[in-house]
């Protein structure tokens, strides 16, 4: 029976480096606490672009005391998988990979978790409070054309090399479409840029906009500004001027969506937390994380809704903190 079974103080549902914070602060707080993902640990960082180079320090990156050393002034996918594993290993948190939450029951107090192993092992856990970290990774940001489901349209890029001599369209403007068109471009495809907007966005990584803005200009990669993916066929997209509706039809291989990324508040919502139809956003206290169901925690990208870029790991690893002091409170109290 349930009631027989251990029980810890938090559950950490995503081991991202939000959950991992947040397992880290449980720990100093003096607090039991297990974390829980369907992959392995920092899954997401595992499924970003092999040789990405990301745009915060390290010292913003780091969690609690334990510095995060790198060779040069950004950390690479490699360094920061490594560093956050380290992290796991240094405050030997509890974490358990490749074990799904397939659904959460009870209450504050005593909530039980059910999960399933990757090996299809089926499993309870008690806990006092639940930590939902889960990000957003999981669900792109998906184009609304037909054929959008061809297995040729990707939502994620990891590496260039299957694109040699193939006509690839990028769609999008941001950071993952600038990398995605500039190292398929240079290990070999013929790459266009489709946006809906007349530029790249702002916030494209300083180094990386002086490349792709001049391999644009001189027409290395060509980019259709306004432009949007009408219909996509096996050989070929059709892509459609937003004012004058004017079409075009391109040769085509491959299609990257570099679309971006958006919350699934079912998650959340079958826990019974009111999430804001227009925003996305969880109702919760922030100063203490929690939501509006006693005991139930959000933590990381899942508290920004549908704007993914109001909250990066170097403010979302600080909601561990928060959370950990509430949970003591109650433990303690």
């Amino acid at each position: 029976m349930t009631d027989k079974l251990e029980i810890v103080d938090v559950a950490v549902i995503g081991a991202g480096p939000c959950g991992i914070a947040g397992g880290v602060a449980a720990r100093e707080a003096g607090v039991s606490c297990a974390l829980f993902d369907r992959g392995a640990i920092t899954q997401a960082m595992m499924d970003h672009p092999t040789y990405v180079t990301y745009f915060s320090g390290p010292e913003k990156l780091e969690i609690a005391d334990l510095p995060f050393t790198t060779a040069g002034d950004k950390p690479t996918r490699r360094e920061a998988l490594r560093y956050y594993r380290k992290v796991a290993a240094y405050y030997a948190l509890d974490v358990r990979q490749y074990e799904e939450v397939t659904a959460v029951e009870g209450g504050e107090g005593d909530f039980v978790l059910r999960t399933r192993t990757r090996m299809g092992e089926e499993n309870v856990q008690r806990a006092r409070s639940v930590v939902v970290a889960t990000g957003y990774y999981d669900t792109p940001r998906r184009l609304d054309a037909p054929g959008a489901d061809l297995p040729k349209v990707q939502y994620y890029f990891t590496e260039p090399y299957p694109y040699w001599d193939q006509d690839v369209i990028v769609v999008g403007g941001g950071n993952s479409a600038a990398d995605a068109a500039l190292l398929c471009w240079r290990e070999g495809a013929r790459v266009t840029v489709v946006h809906l907007f007349d530029q790249l966005d702002r916030g494209v990584k300083p180094w990386v906009r002086p490349d792709i803005d001049n391999r644009i200009a001189e027409g290395a990669i060509p980019a259709l500004w306004r432009h949007r993916i009408a219909e996509i066929r096996p050989r070929e997209v059709v892509v459609e001027h937003l004012e004058t509706g004017a079409r075009q039809t391109l040769a085509n291989d491959w299609v990257l969506a570099m679309t971006g990324f958006e919350p699934d508040p079912s998650p959340l919502t079958r826990l019974g937390v009111e999430v804001d139809p227009v925003t996305a956003i969880p109702r919760h206290d922030p100063a203490t994380m929690e939501t509006n169901v006693p005991g139930i925690y959000v933590a990381g990208v899942v508290v920004s809704g549908h704007d993914a870029n109001k909250i990066f790991i170097e403010n979302g690893k600080l909601h561990g903190p928060l959370i950990a002091a509430s949970v003591a409170g109650k433990v303690n109290g």
